[in-house]
């Protein structure tokens, strides 16, 4: 990961910990994205926990965020263009992500209650 942008106020939208926050700051996660054809499985991977959400474009699914923040929700990933965007329905509100890519470089941008996050992979 080369950056991570306000992710203190990204935590606190979200309700997490202070001492989940405090341990997030230190963390470099790495991302695997694999695709076929419309359905998807991201693994985010670090030292304190990995996850992995799988979904197919356009369909509605039932996440489990065990490990994140503890919340489940309905989310819906579509297109928007080039972009893959997440609507995550549930405790939270406006809560969701999109992904994209630049030359070499994944981009990330959470966003929960007002707050975005913003992440910066580098291509392995």
């Amino acid at each position: 990961m080369l950056e991570f942008v306000n992710k203190s106020g990204w935590c606190l939208a979200k309700c997490i910990d202070f001492a989940t926050r405090k341990i997030a700051k230190l963390l470099k996660p790495q991302k695997v994205i694999e695709q076929n054809g419309d359905s998807f499985a991201i693994h985010t991977y670090s030292s304190l926990r990995n996850y992995l959400v799988k979904f197919k474009v356009g369909e509605e699914f039932d996440e489990d965020n065990k490990g994140l923040d503890n919340r489940k929700c309905k989310s819906l990933v579509t297109w928007d263009h080039d972009r893959l965007t997440c609507v995550q329905n549930g405790e939270k509100k406006n809560r969701g992500w999109t992904h994209w890519i630049e030359g070499d470089k994944l981009h990330l941008e959470m966003f929960c209650e007002g707050q975005v996050c913003k992440q910066t992979f580098q291509r392995a």
